[in-house]
């Protein structure tokens, strides 16, 4: 079993997903009391939160770059950044280490596009952070699998955006954004999305499938998964 090097704390409540994913991936694979072989760096994600706001992209860049290079020598055999928005740092990240990067951009494009284009399925609604729904570096990775992606607009970016930096990463679950979050996936799928990626990892503690009949894609566990697969893979 290879061991996974877990960037975290971005923030630490979605970090304890991962954790618990990862290992209940490893001992349904694997059987009786198996768990994951992993090494944990969790950052303070006010420091990188402000420098976020600052637009200080670089300097984010570096203190991710520093924790792979610790989760490197503590044993890592390859990466995993548990949070969407500092994706747009993993360039830094994977020029600092030998070892490689399982991108969640990607896995999330390898594991929805097969079964949405053969289900002829073709355009989503993306949600998450600001940066995640309004740049770049996260929704080209899905368009270049031929996925249309949808984003709310602006006042719906806000409110998204507001509620996992102020609610969900302090572990607050409230019924009313619950609403307000439903009420946006349901305007991204009368724009014409056909299902709807939770694109931060904090939005699984929010809402689910159970919650509405559009077709939600969880990141967080498709990250998981995918790390899951890459630890035993042969």
């Amino acid at each position: 079993m290879k061991t996974i090097g877990i960037i975290g704390g971005m923030s630490w409540e979605s970090s304890v997903s991962y954790y618990q994913q990862i290992n209940r991936g490893v001992a349904a694979a694997l059987g009786g009391l198996h768990s994951a072989k992993l090494v944990l760096y969790s950052v303070d994600f006010a420091e990188i939160e402000a420098l976020q706001t600052r637009g200080d992209w670089q300097r984010s860049g570096e203190l991710l770059a520093q924790a792979a290079v610790a989760l490197e020598s503590a044993g890592a055999d390859f990466l995993v950044i548990a949070t969407n928005t500092m994706h747009k740092v993993a360039e830094q990240v994977v020029q600092a280490v030998e070892i490689p990067l399982l991108h969640i951009a990607d896995a999330t494009a390898d594991a929805t596009a097969d079964a949405l284009l053969s289900s002829g399925i073709s355009c989503v609604g993306l949600l998450g952070t600001r940066f995640t729904m309004e740049q770049a570096f996260y929704r080209e990775r899905l368009e270049a699998r031929g996925i249309q992606v949808l984003v709310p607009d602006g006042a719906g970016r806000a409110m998204v955006d507001r509620v996992i930096y102020q609610e969900l990463c302090l572990g607050q679950v409230k019924p009313l954004s619950r609403r307000d979050y439903l009420e946006v996936i349901e305007k991204l799928a009368s724009e014409g999305a056909q299902g709807v990626v939770l694109g931060c990892t904090e939005i699984g503690l929010l809402v689910g499938d159970s919650d509405t009949v559009v077709p939600l894609f969880d990141t967080t566990e498709i990250h998981a998964k995918a790390a899951v697969a890459k630890a035993l893979e042969s």
